[in-house]
């Protein structure tokens, strides 16, 4: 119930107030000894004792990333989402520094880009000095500027994302906020027009010897005419690096999200075509396998090498004398031209039922004219 938002709090960026705060941090502090007895019950009235008593800002420090007081009093400010008025209120107090750096911080997560430039650029002329907490539990010094500075350059403070706000050139196209214009503008037009007075005065007191020697050398006065226009410029140009560097800053992420997206669909593609690959592999093998059967069953219904017929003529060879060698003498015989015992007596008896072998020779000649003229034989 104590880490929950406040339910009449309105949505920031399209979410959740405390989510702009990454999980793990917010998980960190929730545990927190500080923020269990120190921000529990807190409103935006009473909150204003506690943003007093801060003595330094910073993240997380340590081995386990303790969270510092002023990152838990900005969770404290998501949650409970002070008023508007309030929050300037902290940013216009001159008397406590830690309160209007919590206050920027605030505005920095929670603000539009116009309020963002609107309320922080002023506190470039804040020079105080600032304990900033670091990593390793050390203290190191820095200045309100410096701060200022890096919640309108930087993506990260205090261990936290920032959100990306619009450069301020696509601002004032559009017209929404008025050019820039540095707090020591006024101060190098007033030392400018003193010293034109001062060259003035000098020429209408002395004669042209005394203006001889107080006039300074023609290289001292280029010096300090370059140095004026350096200090005249040198908000420009400081205005100029910090969208340069930020131009650079957002080129590298985008330009290390389109290298991460090309490696990505580069491995996706390298991944498909060896599964294709791999499978065309197969397709072609198992192809190959059958043209080469279909290959070899032609070929050896279409011709048979000589070495085989050989062979095949040999074996029927051995067949053919193996057949021979196995028949008996009979069959030999009958094969070779000899009649059978059987062919013998069948022919023996058919010349006997023909007569002609009659113990009578006439008989016997009589019988083989009848044979001849196709009679039956004579039956005595």
């Amino acid at each position: 119930m104590a880490n929950r938002t406040d339910p009449s709090a309105k949505s920031i960026r399209g979410t959740n107030p405390q989510n702009l705060v990454e999980k793990i941090l917010r998980s960190k502090i929730y545990q927190n000894t500080y923020w269990k007895e120190q921000c529990f019950g807190l409103t935006a009235e009473t909150l204003v004792d506690k943003a007093m008593e801060l003595d330094h800002v910073g993240g997380t420090h340590g081995g386990n990333r303790k969270p510092t007081p002023f990152i838990c009093l900005v969770m404290k400010m998501l949650q409970i989402q002070p008023d508007k008025e309030i929050v300037v209120e902290f940013i216009k107090n001159e008397d406590y520094k830690y309160v209007r750096v919590l206050g920027a911080f605030y505005l920095r997560l929670t603000g539009t880009d116009i309020d963002v430039y609107r309320y922080l650029e002023p506190l470039y002329n804040d020079y105080r000095k600032l304990r900033r907490k670091l990593a390793d539990g050390h203290f190191a010094l820095t200045h309100v500027d410096e701060v200022i500075d890096e919640l309108l350059t930087k993506d990260y403070s205090c261990d936290i994302a920032l959100p990306r706000i619009k450069k301020r050139l696509t601002i004032e196209a559009i017209g929404a906020l008025e050019p820039r214009k540095s707090a020591l503008e006024d101060d190098f037009e007033e030392e400018e027009e003193k010293d034109e007075d001062e060259q003035l005065m000098d020429i209408d007191a002395g004669g042209h010897e005394k203006d001889y020697y107080r006039r300074p050398s023609p290289s001292r006065e280029r010096d300090r005419d370059r140095d004026r226009d350096r200090k005249r410029d040198s908000h420009r140009h400081r205005d100029r690096d910090y969208d340069r560097e930020y131009d650079r800053d957002y080129e590298r992420d985008r330009r290390d999200r389109d290298r991460d997206r090309d490696r990505d669909r580069d491995r996706d593609l390298d991944r498909d075509r060896d599964r294709y690959r791999g499978r065309d592999d197969r397709d072609y093998g198992r192809e190959r396998d059958r043209r080469d059967r279909d290959r070899g069953g032609r070929r050896r219904s279409r011709s048979r090498s000589p070495s085989r017929e050989r062979d095949r003529d040999r074996e029927e060879r051995r067949q053919r004398h193996a057949r021979d060698s196995s028949t008996s003498p009979s069959r030999r015989g009958a094969a070779e031209g000899e009649k059978p015992p059987a062919a013998k007596k069948k022919k023996e008896k058919e010349k006997k039922d023909d007569g002609t072998d009659h113990p009578d020779p006439e008989i016997a000649e009589a019988n083989r004219i009848r044979a001849s003229l196709g009679l039956k034989p004579l039956r005595l």
